[in-house]
This record gives structure tokens, C-alpha cells and sequence, in this order.
């Protein structure tokens, strides 16, 4: 059965200056000390309610390649049993039966096979994929949690959009750790 209301969201973490990882790939400074009192506490039920709320997430290799970096360091792996497409041209390790990797038409996948067969879609990094869906318009919102760091420079969040995109606010949301997040959905 085709799912009629299906939503893409482009969800990522970033430094105020708008990077999503440095040069290298890292992602060190996501860990802050900052505190703002006034702000939210995650509840991790909350939390864990959210994440069984997705039913799909797509990523670059890179993203992927840091996913597993954090796996082998003893972090887990973050997108549980939920699918996992990884877009990619390169040979890539596969370690769970809910990786698959696609090389092929962005637009296809997701029109085609993804928003038909999934209700909440997740765009989860890198900049190049997030400016791509971004330029065919393939997105419905963008979820954009800020960091309390500036890193001067590192990979973009949206990477070559070439183009104005207009936003409405949906969400403003300030949390303890010094993060913000934000919601826009993505007009006309």
C-alpha cells in the first residue's frame, strides 16, 4: 500500500557557523560543556519515542563511514533496526541486513521507492546530500539542531544549493546542553 502523506525531513546537527563536521570528517566539537539553565532536558523515553517515529533514514557514505567509526568505539549504532540507505558508488562494508547501499537516481529513489513505501523519511548528513535533496526538491522540512561552538571551518551543512529556498518556522526548541533546534518546513 502507498503511503499518501509521506514526509522528507533533512535533520542535522551543526556549529553555529553552520558546519556539520570538520575537513577531516570529525565531529569532536558536538560534545560541549555549555549549560543554559532555562533550557529543556531530553527525556530519554521521549527520545527513544521519537527515533521509533522514523522509518527510513538516507546518508552519504560519509555519514555512514562516521556511524561506524562510532559503532567500533563502543557508541552503538545509532539507527537501531530501522532501514538504512546509504547513497554511494564506493564499496562500502555492510555489518546489518538493514544497511542497503543505492548509486543510483537520487529523485527515483525517492519518489519512486522511498516516499511510497515509508511515512517519515530522514535525510541524516552529509552537506553534499542535504544541498542535492535540497536543489530537486525532494524535502518537506528541515530540522537543524545548532551546536553552542563556532569551528571556523569544516563541511557545510547545505553544500552548493545555488539557489534561494524559502522556510517557514514551525519549532523553536532550547535544551540544557546549550543546543538549539530548529524546524522549517520547506514552502512552495
Amino acid at each position: 500500500m502507498a503511503i499518501s502523506d509521506s514526509r522528507v525531513t533533512i535533520h542535522m546537527a551543526a556549529s553555529l557557523d553552520g558546519f556539520i563536521a570538520r575537513k577531516d570528517g570529525s565531529v569532536d566539537w558536538l560534545e560541549t560543556s555549555d549549560t543554559f539553565e532555562n533550557g529543556e532536558t531530553l527525556d530519554p523515553e521521549f527520545v527513544a519515542q521519537f527515533l521509533q517515529s522514523i522509518d527510513c533514514y538516507v546518508m552519504g557514505s560519509r555519514t555512514y563511514e562516521t556511524a561506524l567509526g562510532f559503532e567500533a568505539q563502543g557508541f552503538g549504532w545509532s539507527y537501531g533496526d530501522t532501514p538504512v540507505l546509504v547513497l554511494t558508488s564506493r564499496t562500502l562494508p555492510k555489518h546489518r541486513e538493514t544497511v542497503e547501499f543505492h548509486a543510483g537516481d537520487l529523485a527515483e529513489l525517492m519518489n519512486g521507492r522511498l516516499r511510497p513505501s515509508y511515512r517519515n523519511i530522514w535525510i541524516a548528513g552529509g552537506g553534499a546530500l542535504a544541498g542535492e535533496v535540497l536543489r530537486l526538491g525532494l524535502a518537506d522540512e528541515i530540522a537543524y539542531t545548532i551546536a553552542p561552538v563556532l569551528i571556523g571551518s569544516g563541511i557545510p551543512f547545505f553544500d552548493g544549493i545555488g539557489k534561494d529556498i524559502p522556510l517557514h518556522l514551525l519549532e523553536v526548541k532550547a535544551y540544557k546542553s546549550g543546543m538549539v533546534a530548529l524546524r522549517h518546513a520547506i514552502r512552495g
